[in-house]
């Protein structure tokens, strides 16, 4: 490592374990910061208080002054997904069924990404776009264009002054990634997240929105502690599909596990994938991922599966798999209904052991009945 970057992390350690003493001491002298006013109102005067009233940024569910979170394991989508939302809303477009009424703007933070990379993910947004961003509607923060190659560390109010200085009129910050952004402490602590947390609620009082991109961890949660969830509006969460192959690049479905405000047809989960076309540009294509999950539950019955059998290949719960060949039987579009688990598919009947007549069997004979038919391996 060179020595001008070992340096710079022992300026950044030096500094946060400067915060923590003085804080500390703080706590125990009971002389903090100078008291600040707090104003308490009755009922009548917040109900007719002049507040600003909330502005939909990207329909349906990124409002200003919100904090999000989208998350999900390395390589699925996330800065993808990312750089789609930072695109459409500054131009006032669509990306995926999201759609931006208006352009605001957008200061996008990228942490680990090699620069030439970002330019031409950007590029290929902007030519499979008919907008493009009028002029400081998106800007962004690379480390391949920082004066030591080092960006500011959330987590350190020096940090926050750093990037204070550049936010200027963002009315979103897109985070990407929490990792690269918020360095130190350790994740799984929720006194790590303190800093972080007064920052995005000192942005939310400023009417600025936050998307936080971050990383799943090993279970498919998010990594670290679920405090970070606790002030957020949104969360989201990107995972490839049971039917994923690797040749098939950014695919990946879309699942609201946090959405205040939203519900119905706003927050079902739906699945992207991103195709590139013969003359080179891409497209996002979405569908519904009910719909993808009914149509390979046909397909792996058509196949002779067992209810049961689909739902472990396609790791949902039986009673999923249940409901769905209910609803396509009623629409007629049920041609082999899934068998259930040991009995015979329809149209076929297993033969009849010798000896026993048509009528009910005891346990005893119908053991004895398998046994004859099914003899066990020697």
């Amino acid at each position: 490592m060179p020595v001008e970057k070992q340096l710079s992390n022992l300026d950044a350690q030096a500094e946060r374990e400067l915060a923590q003493v003085q804080t500390h001491a703080r706590r125990l002298r009971g002389d903090g910061e100078e008291p600040r006013p707090v104003i308490a109102v009755n009922l009548d005067d917040l109900m007719t208080a002049d507040l600003p009233a909330r502005e939909m940024l990207l329909a349906p569910w990124l409002e200003s002054q919100s904090l999000a979170m989208i998350y999900a394991w390395r390589g699925v989508g996330k800065t993808h997904i990312a750089l789609g939302i930072a695109y459409a809303l500054a131009t006032g477009g669509t990306f995926l069924h999201w759609t931006a009424s208006q352009p605001v703007r957008v200061l996008y933070l990228d942490g680990e990404m090699p620069g030439v990379v970002l330019r031409e993910r950007f590029a290929h947004l902007v030519a499979g776009s008919d907008r493009t961003p009028a002029p400081g509607y998106l800007r962004v923060v690379t480390p391949d264009l920082q004066i030591d190659g080092v960006i500011p560390n959330l987590a350190l109010p020096s940090g926050q002054t750093a990037l204070d200085a550049v936010i200027d009129d963002a009315q979103v910050i897109i985070v990407d990634n929490l990792s690269c952004w918020v360095r130190g402490g350790k994740e799984n602590e929720a006194d790590s997240w303190n800093p972080v947390s007064e920052w995005a609620l000192h942005m939310r009082a400023n009417r600025r929105s936050v998307i936080f991109i971050h990383h799943a961890g090993k279970g498919g949660q998010q990594r670290g502690t679920s405090k970070r969830e606790d002030l957020l509006d949104v969360v989201m969460l990107l995972k490839r599909p049971a039917d994923y192959a690797a040749d098939q690049g950014a695919r990946f479905e879309i699942h609201f596990e946090k959405a205040r405000s939203l519900h119905g047809q706003d927050v079902l989960p739906v699945e992207a994938c991103l195709e590139t076309e013969t003359d080179g540009q891409q497209r996002w294509t979405t569908r519904s991922v009910e719909a993808v999950g009914e149509s390979k539950m046909l397909e792996l019955a058509d196949m002779g599966m067992s209810q049961a059998e689909i739902a472990r290949e396609l790791d949902v719960h039986r009673s999923t798999v249940s409901r769905a060949f209910r609803k396509a039987e009623q629409e007629g579009r049920l041609t082999s209904p899934a068998r259930t688990p040991n009995r015979p598919s329809p149209g076929k009947r297993r033969p009849r052991a010798a000896g026993i007549p048509a009528a009910a069997v005891t346990l005893r004979e119908l053991d004895a009945a398998e046994c004859r038919s099914h003899p066990p391996p020697a």
